[in-house]
This record gives structure tokens, C-alpha cells and sequence, in this order.
């Protein structure tokens, strides 16, 4: 990846860009809002034949002066462009409107993040998510997400779910390679890896260890789908390092789990694996890592969102450049013994093994 090797804009083009930066509130705002208030459905309906201002006003009930105004920012953002007085879509306009992986990372940054990033320099300074205030007092997002409000707490599972599920088609066939007959998935969340792996292999065992809160979200799922026999529960926090992994078991599996800990933590978290995993299991270790991306957007996505971790999450963990993370594992005393790149959206998968 040679994405940020090289200052690529001309001095125009570097200024330009930068205007973008300090409006780039302003932007997002109204790019939702002509998202959400129908304004580029209504373009995007018209198709080559475009669309009148003042048609736009009656279709979407809303004040000539709202469309105007949000419609003279889409030209400028480029969702939107003018001719012969009728408005189109452009490719940008598109993707804002239909687009899936947009639609979520718009909806998380606007739900979840916008409001606490404005406090993003004082959990820089205390190491604390100093934003998550917004939605109540907590150590961390995860202690409370089982009680954040809608539309935040859908919005998040969107979020960690749309990159998390684009990747198990695949990973399922590798995980269950060996056979393994007993898994820990550590941070369950909403148990939907482990219904994933009860549905692919009939002899697996899974047991869901994660906080009490996603424990009851996840407990509630199994349960309505009739799987309660093949997946357990083990309630705990793991950042308290006097909590140990359960022994017993010959998998280990994490998914975009260890981007929520800062590099002790990950460290700890992994030394207490390998304790528990048997001698010829595996630790399977599902992650985004920034420069491990095919696209500068992807790896775009992921430095920002690790802002979010700043501000939002836990105020001391991140998207890794993996090259931090894999020193990470060595110092656990773990190895890694097959690492597969560019799974799903963004995804990479670790096996490892304990050193002997």
C-alpha cells in the first residue's frame, strides 16, 4: 500500500482541499439532510430528463427556501449539478443516496460520533471517551451500548455488523478447518458469529463471553431461534486482568474485538488467551488493519473511525496498522501462523498458536 508515501496535490489543489476541511461540518449536514428529506431521490427519479427547483419543492413539501438553500450546497459538495435550470444526480449524489457501506458510515458518524467528537481534544488529553457523555456515564461505550437510545444503538450495530458480516462467508471454511469442537468468542456482541457457526458446523460447541449487557442482547437471539443447548454464556469484563478466558476449548475467536483495548490491554488480553487455548488450538483474530487496504477510501474509513474510538469508545484504542498489532501478538507470546489479507470489506485473519 503506497497510498500516503507521497504529498500528491499542487499548491491550488492542496488549498482548495483545505477549504473542504474547515467546511466539512457544514458538507456532512447537508449532504444527510438532502439524503433524508427526499430532495435526491426526487433528482434521482427525473433520471436524464432532471427536475425543476420549484418541481422539487412540491414533491418533497418542504419551503422554497430549504431546497434552495440545500440544493445550492449539494453543487457545491457535488451530489448534484444544474442544467438548462433542472437539477441531476451525480455519480457522488448516487452513492450518497443508495449506497450501503455510505448509508451506514453516515448514519454512525451522524448517530453515534458527531455530537461527542466536539470533546475529542480532552479524551486525547485524559485518555478517556470524554464524548460519550452525550448518551450517559460510562468507563466505555460497551458498558452502556445495551442502553443507548435510538437511533444510536441501531445505528452502531449497523455499523459494526455491516463490516463484520461481509467477511464470515468466508472465514467460516478457514476457522473450521481443524475441526474444532469448542470456540470462545470473546466479545459475542449479538451472538450473530456464533449463530453463524452453530448453523455451519453441527458439532461445535460455542460459548459467548462479553459484558452482561451484550451477553442479554445475545442470550435474547439464541434463544428465540432455538439454540440455547449449542451456545453458552460467560459473562465478564475482560479488562480486569484478574478475568480469565475459560479453559477447555480449542478455538479462540475475536472479531473486531481487540481495535476496542489500547496495546497493553491487547497484550494482556492475549497473554490470558494463550493460558487458556489448548496446545494444538488456534486464536483466531478477525481485524481491519489501515494498511492492509486495496483502497485509499477503505483505509480513509478506518483512520477515521479510529477517532471515534478516541472520543466515543474507550479513549485509547484504534484501527491498527498492523505491523504495531502483529508486534502486539508477539509479546503475548503468541505466533502467528497464516495470515490471510483483504477478506470481506476490509478484513484480515490472524491464526495463531502458542509459541513453545
Amino acid at each position: 500500500m503506497n497510498f500516503f508515501t507521497t504529498d500528491t496535490r499542487n499548491a491550488l489543489e492542496a488549498k482548495e482541499y483545505a477549504q473542504w476541511i474547515a467546511f466539512a461540518p457544514m458538507v456532512f449536514q447537508a449532504s444527510k439532510l438532502l439524503r433524508d428529506n427526499g430532495i435526491l431521490n426526487q433528482i434521482h427519479k427525473s433520471k436524464k430528463v432532471g427536475i425543476s427547483l420549484q418541481d422539487i419543492v412540491e414533491k418533497v413539501n418542504q419551503s422554497l427556501y430549504s431546497v434552495r438553500i440545500l440544493l445550492e450546497a449539494g453543487l457545491g459538495i457535488g451530489l448534484v449539478y444544474l442544467s438548462d435550470d433542472k437539477y441531476f444526480l451525480t455519480k457522488t449524489g448516487y452513492f450518497v443516496l443508495s449506497d450501503e457501506l455510505t448509508r451506514v458510515n453516515m448514519d454512525f458518524t451522524n448517530d453515534v460520533c458527531y455530537k461527542g467528537l466536539s470533546d475529542l481534544d480532552k479524551s486525547l488529553e485524559n485518555g478517556k471517551p470524554e464524548g460519550l457523555k452525550v448518551f450517559g456515564e460510562w468507563n466505555t461505550l460497551y458498558e452502556g451500548l445495551s442502553k443507548f437510545p435510538e437511533p444510536a444503538k441501531t445505528s452502531w450495530l449497523n455499523f459494526d455488523h455491516y463490516y463484520s458480516d461481509h467477511a464470515f462467508d468466508t472465514v467460516l471454511p478457514l476457522v473450521f478447518a481443524s475441526k474444532p469442537k469448542k470456540i470462545v468468542d470473546i466479545g459475542g456482541n449479538t451472538g450473530k458469529w456464533s449463530i453463524a457457526c452453530v448453523n455451519h458446523d453441527p458439532d461445535v460447541h460455542m460459548t459467548i463471553m462479553d459484558l452482561p449487557g451484550q451477553a442479554g442482547m445475545a442470550r435474547e437471539n439464541i434463544k428465540n431461534l432455538g439454540l440455547s443447548d449449542r451456545i453458552g454464556f460467560y459473562e465478564a469484563n475482560i479488562l480486569d486482568e484478574k478475568t480469565l478466558v475459560p479453559k477447555g476449548h480449542d478455538g479462540i475467536w475475536m472479531s473486531q474485538f481487540l481495535d476496542c483495548f489500547s496495546d497493553a490491554e491487547i497484550v494482556s488480553i492475549l497473554k490470558r488467551c494463550a493460558d487458556a487455548i489448548e496446545d494444538d488450538g488456534h486464536i483466531y483474530i478477525l481485524e481491519t488493519f489501515w494498511d492492509k487496504q486495496r483502497f485509499s477510501a477503505s483505509a480513509f474509513c478506518l483512520q477515521m473511525t479510529s477517532l471515534y474510538f478516541t472520543a466515543m469508545a474507550n479513549g485509547n484504542s484504534q484501527m491498527y496498522d498492523s505491523k504495531v498489532f502483529l508486534k502486539l501478538i508477539s509479546k503475548s507470546g503468541l505466533e502467528v501462523v497464516e495470515q490471510i489479507d483483504h477478506i470481506g470489506v476490509s478484513h484480515t485473519l490472524l491464526k495463531c498458536k502458542k509459541i513453545k
